[in-house]
């Protein structure tokens, strides 16, 4: 049994900076948040849902199965089940995937998908806390800072710093320059401060009541990480994060994604519980492919990932109306450009994160996924295209991409 796979309703909060506006929201109440306006938005049965597919990049104890716990804290139906997953920065459009694959195969028909993250909330933890340490300290490590360390076995690989070092390792490969990665990064904040200008976010996002200590709760409403004033002399300002180890650095604050907090989720529907259920389709599912690459230049994962996607589908570029790369870091960006062979002055640049990405908008884990879906599917309608593209590096070594169709 084989059915098409639609997308409805897809939605998210705004995205809050690292200890900003949603600091004072745990992961599983911001997943409450967007998982009860969904159900509002599309007006659905919520005892319908056969299943609930949350990721999360940085799970930990206060919230287990989020996607169950998110269900639970929004009061819908106890009968309704829900999990949650990781595939790292690629865990938003793999549970998008894996909802489109149960019901494309008949195990459900109507699935919610999403993710979530509150960095600002991510815990330390200790490893010496179960045997015990009979005298002196405990060491307590810092969850998101010790993810990137661990985020590949280092008997394997040797010690990989982070992320920024897989970046800086890309623009060496690849010959790209600070200039070029500051280039790069003053549009996508130009192109996301442009969209809020123009009102392109409107219909997507779900604006978050955000409880105060003292006093009525304060609407948070507006993503917090882009900067309309960004200029090369701006970024050419900041100094590169790992200059002091680096000389040759190009990776800054202004170049490269944010740590963040939000959520994001849609309705995943098999195409003939469509009007039964009085939902209209924005896209279908159209396939999606992972793959795995060397961890110390991950951010080149969607070359592989999209050169599978392509093969196993049998779609191209000429098929391709918009293309969402997720921004880690603008050197690795511009390394993934080089990679699927796009020049300097390719006119599919003009489809490229037309209203900014992870540098611009911030990189929520969890969350990023079906943030830029909910970005995407608005975009496509607007465009009239037919195919669009969502792709992303993963932290460790790998690639995930996944082609969307226009409904309408």
């Amino acid at each position: 049994m084989t059915r098409r796979a639609a997308i409805c309703t897809p939605l998210r909060t705004p995205v809050g900076k690292f200890l900003g506006g949603l600091s004072s929201m745990d992961a599983g109440q911001l997943g409450a948040v967007i998982l009860k306006a969904l159900v509002e938005r599309s007006g659905i049965d919520p005892a319908r849902v056969d299943d609930v597919v949350f990721s999360q990049g940085y799970g930990n104890g206060e919230a287990p199965a989020i996607g169950h716990w998110s269900w639970l804290a929004a009061d819908l139906p106890l009968e309704v089940p829900g999990f949650q997953l990781d595939r790292r920065c690629g865990s938003g459009v793999q549970a998008i995937a894996t909802a489109a694959m149960m019901v494309e195969t008949g195990m459900a028909d109507m699935v919610v998908a999403g993710g979530v993250e509150s960095m600002s909330n991510v815990e330390h933890y200790t490893l010496q806390g179960r045997g015990g340490a009979r005298m002196g300290d405990i060491t307590l490590h810092d969850r998101l800072s010790r993810g990137r360390v661990r985020s590949q076995p280092i008997e394997r690989f040797g010690v990989i710093s982070g992320m920024i070092e897989t970046a800086e390792n890309l623009a060496k490969d690849y010959g790209i320059t600070r200039e070029q990665a500051d280039a790069y990064a003053v549009r996508s904040h130009l192109n996301a401060a442009r969209a809020w200008d123009e009102g392109r976010f409107d219909a997507q996002l779900v604006p978050v009541d955000v409880p105060q200590r003292k006093g009525d709760p304060v609407l948070f409403a507006k993503d917090e990480g882009f900067r309309p004033d960004a200029s090369m002399e701006t970024l050419g300002a900041l100094r590169a994060i790992d200059g002091r180890r680096d000389a040759q650095a190009i990776v800054t604050a202004g170049n490269a994604s944010q740590q963040n907090d939000a959520a994001a989720a849609c309705l995943v529907v098999a195409e003939d519980k469509l009007e039964e259920l009085g939902l209209e389709p924005m896209l279908w599912f159209g396939g999606w492919a992972a793959a795995g690459c060397d961890p110390s230049r991950m951010g080149i994962g969607p070359v592989p990932a999209v050169e599978r996607l392509f093969a196993r589908r049998g779609y191209s570029w000429a098929d391709i109306g918009l293309v969402e790369l997720n921004e880690a870091f603008a050197p690795q960006v511009l390394a993934v450009l080089k990679g699927w062979g796009w020049s300097e002055d390719d006119s599919r640049r003009e489809i490229l994160n037309v209203n900014g990405s992870g540098i611009s908008l911030g990189h929520p884990i969890g969350a990023t996924g079906g943030r830029i879906l909910a970005d995407m599917a608005h975009e496509m309608k607007r465009r009239d295209v037919r195919y669009g593209l969502e792709t992303m590096c993963i932290g460790g070594g790998q690639g995930i991409a996944a082609v969307f169709e226009n409904a309408q």
